[in-house]
């Protein structure tokens, strides 16, 4: 099925007869061939609409607004709800708030669903140290805090709204109830009119072992912070990718640890750049030491395969392509200059940001290199509208074996795609990618019936109400199962082996 695909492409290209076509529907279909997976509840999050100043909650849905669930080392389970509230789940899954983040931030802005507070991990220390880490997001106005960064060109006058990376450290880590204080360790400035694309995620490596170069240093997830389509003047600049000077479209890989602590060098914020970073030590001062990869439109979500360390990056594409991307140290991943594997319209007279080109046949089968990294796998928006994240996996259901499991995150559809044709596909051919396929849901009532279901109608039936957007994320347990959650509904679904028991079942 790789040779088709990349036999499609191939005559897409002599189809039009000319290099550097312009491309109404570059992919073929993303189709069924027969691959079902139970899908069963494990428990709904408060309702939490009203807990939040009404102007700065305006998203319909009143139930919490869950995008990640984490297992971490010491067993416990935690699930955010981005209206500010970190959830512990008992050995029930039932939940309690560890942390209630949202009191900690007055200038906190909840309405849109990128926004509160967004995402979490906690050090793999945590047990001994009692760090973890949040993002969250801050209206400007008022706001006496000054950014760490602001774009190039422009000022704190231009500022619109925060992106902020805190640390916080629990006075007793083995506490179901947090205690203790934080430190602010980045702040980002966003200077478009809309809070799109923040920093939507901050990882840990969970396949680096104590002693390794990479372990306790924190990922953020890549983001051109909305100069696509954030809104306003200052949206839709090209000027403000493909540089090295900017976070914007890049992710950081930093030592959350001060300066004063680690005796390092300092970053834009209270944090240490590593010295194992390539652009750390490229000997440029004009390069951000902190950049581990850059050029991504909106890669909100990191994960790693546990059996080899790949680390795949999902990235939001513009108006046609959705990506897969295994990210290497050092790459240039294309925004604005390409979208999957195409020539965006940006870059020509006369041709906009919705568009695409084909390249040059000798860039397309790998004869040229132009100096960017390809996705593995991708779909384009007649199957989906923004890629969710996703994970390899190696759990208790036969069928997702040796699969990459991800998603669309506006449809609700789920996709696989093969591991190892994954990376098989990254060889430096662009063409060359692995064929996705949809993940049928399904679930089972008393008498063991399977009805079919999409992951949309799951929750427009929790919710007893249509919705416009599914907003599916994907979340990965300690023992390699997945949770589906979404910020619509506040329900935690797992996927689970056909007949396997029940969702709680899952080991921590």
């Amino acid at each position: 099925m790789r040779t088709q695909i990349r036999l499609i492409l191939v005559l897409a290209v002599v189809a039009v007869g000319v290099i550097h076509a312009q491309i109404s529907n570059p992919l073929p279909p993303v189709t069924k061939r027969g691959l079902a997976v139970e899908i069963r509840d494990v428990v709904r999050l408060p309702e939490t609409r009203g807990l939040r100043p009404a102007d700065q909650d305006v998203v319909p849905s009143g139930w919490a607004r869950v995008s990640f669930v984490r297992d971490i080392a010491d067993g416990r389970r935690l699930a955010n709800d981005s209206r500010g509230f970190l959830y512990l789940l008992d050995r029930n899954n039932q939940p309690t708030v560890y942390a209630n983040v949202g009191a900690a931030f007055p200038y906190a802005i909840y309405n849109r669903l990128e926004s509160g507070f967004i995402g979490f991990d906690f050090h793999p220390d945590f047990a001994r140290n009692g760090l973890f880490y949040t993002v969250h997001g801050e209206r400007a106005m008022g706001n006496p805090a000054t950014p760490d960064f602001i774009p190039p060109g422009y000022t704190r006058a231009d500022v619109s709204y925060h992106n902020v990376i805190t640390e916080w450290h629990a006075t007793n880590p083995a506490a179901n109830t947090f205690e203790g204080t934080r430190r602010e360790l980045l702040r980002v400035g966003h200077v478009v009119a809309n809070l799109t694309h923040p920093i939507g995620n901050v990882e840990f490596n969970p396949t680096s072992k104590p002693g390794a170069p990479d372990y306790g240093l924190l990922y953020t997830s890549g983001s051109d912070l909305g100069f696509s389509n954030g809104g306003g003047p200052n949206a839709s600049n090209p000027s403000q990718t493909q540089r090295l000077d900017t976070v914007i479209t890049a992710i950081l890989r930093i030592d959350p640890r001060s300066p004063s602590a680690s005796g390092g060098t300092k970053g834009l914020g209270d944090y240490t750049i590593p010295a194992v970073n390539k652009f750390a030590a490229d000997g440029d001062p004009k390069t951000l030491g902190e950049i581990y990869a850059y050029g991504f439109r909106n890669a909100h979500r990191l994960s790693w395969d546990l059996t080899d360390g790949t680390m795949f990056a999902s990235d939001i594409g513009m108006s046609n392509i959705e990506e897969i991307n295994i990210v290497h140290e050092g790459g240039n991943y294309g925004w604005m200059r390409r979208e999957g594997i195409y020539d965006n319209g940006v870059n020509r007279p006369g041709s906009s940001l919705n568009q695409l080109f084909t390249l040059p046949a000798d860039i397309l089968d790998g004869r040229m290199k132009d100096g960017f990294t390809y996705p593995v796998a991708m779909y384009d928006h007649n199957d989906g509208q923004s890629v969710t994240g996703g994970f390899a996996y190696h759990g208790r259901i036969p069928a997702l074996r040796g699969k990459f499991v991800f998603g669309d995150l506006a449809r609700g559809r789920v996709f696989a795609s093969d591991l190892a044709a994954m990376k098989k596909a990254d060889d430096g051919i662009p063409q060359t990618v692995a064929p996705v396929e949809e993940v049928q849901l399904y679930t089972r009532d008393a008498s063991g019936n399977r009805t079919y279901v999409n992951f949309r109608e799951l929750i427009e039936a929790a919710n007893g109400a249509t919705v416009t957007r599914a907003d599916l994320h994907i979340s990965r347990s300690r023992d390699g199962e997945l949770f589906l959650t979404s910020r619509q509904d506040g329900m935690i679904r797992m996927l689970v082996p056909d007949g396997g028991g029940p969702a709680t079942a899952s080991s921590r």
